[in-house]
């Protein structure tokens, strides 16, 4: 169990943190929290701002391959997959590599990369619909923190529980200083459960979690 940065390779993202805030409303939030159409294409202030396929998770996914020891004929699951681009991309650097994925969103899984169709299921990360110990390989990726902290707990439970051994990695929203948090606070918009490192692992240990984890900084 480690911190490890497996996003490292993903280019640097702006946030215009004065901008969301002044955005922000209930209903804004509220139709964010959908995952619709206006949380992956609509505009930036709902969220993504237009989710496209660009190649930038191929170097991710090299690093996942590469971190895991992941071989032709073994299975990953890529938790909040969205659109499936991981998907495609760990396929694409590894042929013969089983990838599936789940997501919440029926948007995005219409709208998924042509790669992974029939891949991707329709689901909630508090309740997997896979049996023990399935998988080689479990990711969730800027997911868990859109649960409220009895979900993560079970969410946390729930890839132990399908993963075989302790290959698991999850990435989260935190945040070490006062002045992060309340920059966390005028950006988020589905996040529901945000804390310092320190409550994390605390959360991890209560979950019985021994795979690995990076934090999501708002400044990074």
């Amino acid at each position: 169990m480690a911190e490890v940065p497996l996003l490292r390779s993903l280019p640097q993202i702006t946030r215009n943190v004065a901008d969301r805030a002044k955005a922000k409303s209930p209903e804004l939030i509220a139709e964010a929290c959908k995952f619709g159409e206006a949380y992956f294409d609509g505009p930036r202030a709902y969220g993504y701002g237009g989710y496209r396929y660009d190649g930038r998770w191929i170097s991710v996914a090299r690093d996942i391959i590469a971190h895991f020891g992941l071989k032709p004929g073994m299975r990953v699951l890529d938790i909040g997959c969205a659109k499936g681009f991981l998907v495609a991309d760990l396929m694409r650097v590894c042929p013969g590599l089983e990838v599936f994925g789940l997501d919440i969103s029926e948007y995005a899984l219409k709208h998924a990369h042509p790669d992974v169709v029939g891949r991707l299921h329709l689901g909630d990360c508090v309740s997997l619909p896979f049996p023990d110990q399935c998988f080689d390989a479990v990711l969730a990726i800027n997911v868990l923190h859109n649960l409220d902290r009895p979900d993560v707990v079970r969410a946390l439970k729930e890839i132990v529980r399908v993963a075989r051994g302790e290959q698991c990695f999850v990435q989260v929203d935190s945040y070490h200083t006062k002045e992060e948090q309340a920059e966390f606070e005028a950006w988020r918009l589905t996040a529901r459960f945000v804390d310092t490192p320190d409550v994390w692992r605390q959360v991890f240990e209560e979950a019985g979690y021994r795979g690995d984890w990076a934090w999501t900084l708002v400044n990074t």
